[in-house]
């Protein structure tokens, strides 16, 4: 039984960050992963596509894969759709391991070394990439990004509130709110508000 993975839809290589660098079929491959620069994660990828087409290796070193998800960043009252790495300072490259195909990758721009038992890299079980895959595709709203901390001073700018100002209390990212503790009637009361309806004091 091959570590075989469907190719992901367009859809899907977006949200999930997957490279083919070559579209050999090769039944050796495995997923194993691979420690990188944080913040460069997809500069090294481009490197190590370009690297293996310059090395005539794409029979062996076939796909990277940079696990990311969408959230929705509010900032300064603006909605964006921000692609947000699951494992920085990681990715996964699926490959034949041979020789010539550890020294290329090892040798990439940025590459720190292969992630595994003692010296010896160490391929992912197909059941975790799966997961992982399916992690990083989950269907449904993207969940939001808080670009507050707790504790911090904020303004309501929308709402009964508007002109309040409070401190955070709670952040559910999942739901994109925030509680603020507002002076009102001269006691801290908590209120949930949209992330769009509170901007940083």
């Amino acid at each position: 039984m091959t570590d075989q993975i469907t190719p992901a839809t367009t859809k899907d290589e977006q949200s999930a960050n997957l490279i083919n660098i070559s579209d050999v079929d090769n039944p050796k491959a495995r997923w194993y992963v691979v420690h990188v620069y944080s913040g460069h994660e997809r500069k090294i990828a481009e490197a190590l596509r370009q690297r293996t087409q310059t090395l005539h290796l794409t029979d062996k070193i076939i796909q990277v894969l940079i696990p990311t998800q969408d959230k929705i960043q509010i900032r300064r009252g603006q909605r964006k759709t921000v692609s947000e790495k699951i494992f920085p300072g990681y990715m996964l490259v699926k490959l034949e391991m041979t020789d010539d195909a550890w020294l290329a990758i090892r040798t990439t721009d940025g590459v720190t070394g292969f992630v595994g038992m003692s010296s010896k890299p160490t391929p992912l079980p197909k059941s975790e990439v799966e997961a992982i895959l399916k992690y990083a595709e989950q269907d449904g709203e993207a969940s939001y990004k808080a670009d507050f901390t707790e504790g911090e001073a904020v303004k309501v700018v929308d709402g009964p509130f508007n002109d309040f100002l409070g401190s955070v209390d709670k952040i559910d990212e999942e739901k994109g709110k925030v509680t603020v503790l507002l002076n009102i009637f001269g006691r801290e009361t908590p209120v949930e508000l949209d992330f769009l309806q509170v901007k940083k004091v």
